[in-house]
């Protein structure tokens, strides 16, 4: 079944996440230490991303391009009024907490290269072992971030469903008519733009700043029309 990896990694977000919220009484001193050690690791995770690149001009050109699409659609409001929506149905104890704790989640969730090259696997080979490690990954981080931003990190199960999804499904049909050296291009350069977005993630969860992270997500399409340009000429 090509959605197998996708379905298996929104339930492991859902069950950890429930895990999480029987377990909020972690001591608040432990939680920050857990917190900056996964936020360190994420940074790590995005370097590493970022220096696959084979031609940094593109992952540039698509943040900075990115970056203007985003803000003026303002994708981080959208998801923080997403958030809040979500609060004002849930009832949640303590003011923004269910809004960050959704936002923060699915950035970690889907911007990773994880996401898109597991559900490729699923869709173009019926391989779902990328997204069940990935199921891991993040039933473990959802555990230690539903305990410490809340209930808002189980709602990021329905956007990493929708958009993995999406992808594997798309991908049954994709080897039809994309050429594997641009395929093979646009998920190299792709990795390296999202692993700069995953380093912003990480130093956001360490507070040393604040990027909008979301509205940077945008890149991703840019990227996809970048390689296809330059593939044609």
């Amino acid at each position: 079944m090509v959605l197998t990896g996708t379905i298996v990694n929104g339930l492991a977000i859902i069950g950890a996440s429930l895990i999480g919220l029987l377990v909020r009484n972690i001591p608040e001193q432990m939680k920050t230490t857990i917190m900056q050690a996964l936020a360190l690791a994420v940074v790590v995770l995005g370097i590493g991303m970022t220096l696959k690149s084979e031609q940094f001009l593109i992952v540039i050109g698509s943040l900075v391009l990115g970056g203007i699409i985003g803000e003026k659609v303002d994708l981080e409001g959208g998801l923080n009024r997403l958030g809040a929506w979500i609060e004002t149905k849930v009832g949640a104890q303590e003011n923004g907490s269910v809004a960050k704790g959704f936002v923060t989640a699915t950035l970690i969730y889907v911007v990773g290269a994880m996401a898109i090259l597991g559900a490729l696997d699923s869709g173009l080979r019926g391989d779902h072992s990328v997204l069940f490690t990935k199921s891991m990954l993040d039933g473990f981080s959802a555990i230690i971030f539903t305990s410490t931003l809340g209930v808002g990190v189980i709602f990021s199960a329905i956007p990493v469903v929708l958009y993995q999804g999406g992808i594997a499904l798309l991908a049954t049909q994709i080897n039809q008519f994309v050429p594997e050296l641009l395929m093979n291009t646009f998920i190299t350069e792709m990795t390296a733009t999202g692993g700069v977005m995953i380093i912003a993630i990480g130093l956001n969860i360490l507070g040393v700043i604040h990027i909008r992270v979301a509205n940077l997500l945008p890149s991703i399409i840019v990227v996809a029309g970048l390689v296809t340009a330059l593939y044609f000429i």
